[in-house]
């Protein structure tokens, strides 16, 4: 397989600050799928919004399926950690999941491929429902969906996720993880998380950010390569997503 990310001798920093990224390597073939894993502070969401071309490296090279990050931008989908969003601005859940079509538009309306494409995503999320509501009065879960189907409303060939299951209930956690299972056949996901309490056997890479990177076969990843990352003991519990309701699970260290 190609690599569909390739990062040589890659640092970033601030102009005031020390080094967020030093040295980082990392080659995610096409077709492979990975969870970045890290500290908070260690790198993890600079390291997607450079793979964005949103920030430029210091030094070193990046490239996506062969281009820079910003030749590349329209071949990925993202989802930030944090989305602000004004509850007095009137906007609903098809407008949201519409502007991931904006790269497209450069003048004029939406047209009725754009909408017909944005129902298509709120219908894999199971937010289609929800079109016509306000995207203010969702529930916590109910809007990482519809972020989501924004993410994938310019037909991505990568999708980042940066922390997608922050701030949900745990029913909304299987809900997500459930629709990244059937999202990962199709394309490329890179799903951004602090904690280690998940690893999800269906995912291939464990990418380990805490200012430089390391990586790791999904399956072979174990506590002391966590200790390494995180610099102190954890638990790391390891569960099968392919039987996520009530089967349990495997615990693999505890």
């Amino acid at each position: 397989m190609s690599s569909a990310i390739e990062i040589k001798d890659l640092c970033f920093n601030y102009e005031t600050s020390s080094p967020i990224l030093e040295h980082v390597n990392l080659a995610v073939a096409d077709g492979q799928s990975g969870c970045i894993v890290g500290p908070n502070g260690g790198g993890k969401s600079t390291l997607l919004k450079l793979m964005l071309g949103v920030l430029q490296p210091s030094s070193g090279a990046i490239l996506v399926f062969g281009k820079s990050p910003v030749e590349a931008r329209a071949m990925i989908g993202y989802m930030p950690q944090y989305h602000a969003l004004d509850p007095a601005f009137p906007v609903t859940v098809l407008e949201v999941a519409l502007m991931g079509r904006l790269h497209r538009r450069f003048l004029g309306r939406f047209t009725a491929a754009d909408r017909a494409a944005a129902m298509e995503v709120l219908e894999e999320t199971g937010t289609a429902a929800l079109a016509k509501r306000s995207f203010a009065s969702l529930s916590g879960g109910q809007r990482q969906r519809v972020l989501i189907a924004r993410a994938l409303a310019c037909d991505p060939r990568l999708l980042l996720l940066d922390e997608p299951t922050a701030n949900i209930d745990p029913g909304a956690e299987e809900q997500f993880y459930g629709t990244l299972d059937v999202l990962r056949k199709r394309m490329m996901v890179l799903t951004v998380s602090h904690d280690l309490g998940f690893v999800n056997r269906e995912v291939d890479l464990v990418i380990c950010v805490n200012r430089q990177v390391s990586v790791h076969s999904a399956g072979s990843f174990n506590a002391a390569d966590a200790d390494q990352v995180y610099h102190h003991k954890v638990n790391l519990i390891r569960h099968n997503h392919s039987c996520f309701c009530n089967c349990g699970g495997e615990e693999a260290h505890k």
